[in-house]
């Protein structure tokens, strides 16, 4: 369906729909704006496999390898696309006669097909076709595909607020709809009895005292019960991620089965939390199975295009103290090597590395937020000789840069044409040589055999505060940083954007400009051999378009650690014999094989 300004249609379509299935229209127009806030997904579906504005959902394997789960790789992928509450789509199909395919791609008969859905979930457990919206509390909780009872709860609670306020938008293909507010509503909570749930395990938060927090759990298949670390699964980093959406809708869509969760959602206004993972589980937020299995992910209400308006001092401030007694819980460092961004974590395969996630973006303000964790990038600025190690503090206020704002990078619809300006940033740009006249560096992933671009989205020509890297070269102004497989300049007069660092370990491949170039990895799985019969092997291949070239170093965030997988199935834990380093590789991190490198420490050089 074309774009139709001020149109109708589909205020139509849902009236025709909740006649013809007899739902009370007011439900099917509630339910749809959780699921998709009425959006058709022109052209696809959303993040957790959901089509048309009823989010009818058909997961494929090949979207839990490259969504959040990061699963590529896994041999257990097909079976778990079998859960049938990731295939509603099938089961509308049945239930109305269309095609998968209209229900995909043609708006009125998906909506056509979730009207069905809730029919046929009222028929079992509500009181058959009802009139009144309260005594459809049951069918529409059924709606949501849960496991657990606090889950169905929370998804029907938030249809029933909906349907007292009231709600209006026009939708991104230019449909105007309206639910009239019926304050009224009265829903038989009591209903939820007659759903076959289960009580979630966890029913109190794990927070620190200092921050508003309640659980709300997200779908099942969003994660991986666990028991980390206690099974020998370690916690080592936290992962700091925007929603691209708002609190609200946020905790719905991890609510909803076939996509991503975090363990934690921060509110923008006043710093709440929404915790939705226990932290003994895995929750499926990186898009990397391996980070997956030994992060926390805090998720934060905020748009990257426009981050600074959204990433507010409250925010800053509760997820600090989250993050200090994570650190605490579990040991992890308070450091930019151990607390990182979606945008530090690499893609798990080639084809995965250029559509990661570039959140929470140029506008998250990392060396504020450090010294509000204790841990503060400080140090006298400068920078070491060739072979030494520097630590990027650009600042953040009187950092500015220049970037370009595309509509196709803000989900807000605010930005409409492609705009360039400057702003406040955590970063600074990569060059091919020293001078500003030189084109910026282009990844190998985002633009092969090209020049990189200032789009807000083009994190492969830049460093990061808090990333670490090895003095190649240095040119006046200018110093060189191995990154990328490559030599790259960025302007540092007197080093005023870097600290030197101390006692830092790097890693490198051979001692001359010669020989065979060390593979880099985007997992970390054991080898097919080490894997106990009855289990599938996971799989894992070097990244093709990176590699570290003999003579070149990088910096290793932790010592080595090993190899390991995790299977829901049987709880158990695979340990390999072989160990891997984390690196900072360029603008995100990767994995070499303790084997295939040389570990030195370096010590403080004079600054210059």
């Amino acid at each position: 369906m074309g774009k139709i300004p001020g149109g109708v249609v589909r205020q139509k379509d849902f009236a025709a729909a909740a006649a013809e299935f007899d739902v009370p229209e007011r439900v099917l127009l509630a339910v749809a704006y959780q699921e998709s806030a009425w959006d058709a997904h022109a052209g696809g579906h959303s993040a957790g496999g959901g089509y048309g504005p009823m989010h009818l959902t058909d997961v494929t394997a090949s979207m839990l390898a490259a969504g959040d789960a990061g699963a590529a790789g896994r041999a257990d992928l097909a079976r778990t696309a079998t859960d049938p509450a990731l295939h509603t789509l099938q089961a509308a199909a049945r239930l109305t006669g269309l095609s998968e395919q209209r229900l995909r791609t043609d708006a009125a008969a998906n909506i056509r097909g979730g009207a069905a859905l809730l029919a046929s979930y009222q028929k079992t457990v509500g009181d058959r076709s009802s009139a009144d919206p309260g005594q459809w509390y049951a069918a529409v909780a059924r709606y949501s595909q849960p496991t657990g009872r606090q889950g169905a709860r929370a998804f029907a609670d938030r249809v029933f607020a909906t349907l007292k306020k009231g709600a209006g938008r026009t939708t991104a293909d230019g449909q105007r709809v309206t639910l009239t507010a019926d304050p009224q509503v009265s829903p038989d909570t009591g209903q939820l009895s007659r759903l076959p749930l289960t009580s979630a395990t966890v029913t109190s938060t794990e927070c620190p005292p200092t921050v508003d927090c309640t659980f709300v759990p997200t779908a099942a298949s969003n994660g991986q019960v666990s028991n980390r670390p206690a099974n020998g699964i370690r916690i080592d980093s936290i992962v700091i991620h925007d929603t691209e959406s708002s609190y609200a809708s946020t905790i719905t869509t991890f609510q909803t089965p076939g996509g991503g969760a975090a363990h934690y959602v921060m509110r923008s206004a006043d710093g709440a939390v929404t915790q939705m993972v226990p932290l003994k589980d895995l929750a499926f937020h990186a898009g990397n199975y391996s980070t997956n299995m030994h992060s926390v992910g805090i998720e934060h209400e905020g748009y990257a295009a426009h981050g600074a308006t959204w990433y507010t001092e409250a925010q800053y401030e509760a997820t600090a103290d989250l993050v200090k007694y994570l650190a605490g819980r579990f040991g992890i460092p308070l450091d930019r090597q151990h607390i990182v961004g979606h945008d530090n974590v690499v893609g798990p395969t080639s084809g995965t590395v250029s559509g990661m996630h570039w959140d929470p973006g140029p506008s998250w303000d990392w060396e504020h937020f450090m010294a509000l964790v204790g841990a503060p990038i400080t140090g006298e600025h400068g920078v070491g000789d060739v072979g030494s190690v520097v630590t990027l503090a650009p600042g953040f206020a009187g950092n500015q840069q220049t970037v370009q704002i595309c509509p196709a990078d803000d989900p807000t619809g605010a930005i409409t044409t492609c705009t360039r300006g400057e702003q406040p940033s955590n970063f600074v740009y990569l060059r091919t040589a020293p001078s500003e006249a030189a084109p910026l560096f282009g990844d190998q992933a985002v633009h092969p055999g090209a020049v990189g671009t200032d789009r807000i989205n083009g994190w492969g020509s830049t460093v990061q505060a808090g990333q670490q890297f090895v003095v190649a070269d240095k040119s006046g102004d200018w110093t060189a940083i191995w990154y990328s497989g490559t030599k790259v300049w960025f302007h540092n007069p007197g080093g005023s954007n870097t600290i030197p660092a101390n006692g830092v370990t790097i890693v490198k491949g051979g001692q001359t400009s010669v020989g065979p170039p060390v593979k880099v990895y985007g997992s970390s799985y054991p080898d097919a051999a080490e894997y106990p019969a009855g289990l599938s092997p996971s799989t894992q291949a070097a990244l093709s378009m990176y590699t570290i070239p003999s003579g070149q170093a990088y910096v290793s965030t932790a010592p080595a650690a090993p190899t390991d997988d995790y299977f829901k199935s049987s709880g158990t834990v695979v340990i390999g014999g072989k160990s891997m380093y984390t690196i900072e590789y360029n603008h995100r991190t990767a994995l070499v094989y303790e084997g295939d490198v040389t570990a030195t420490t370096v010590a403080p050089t004079p600054t210059a």
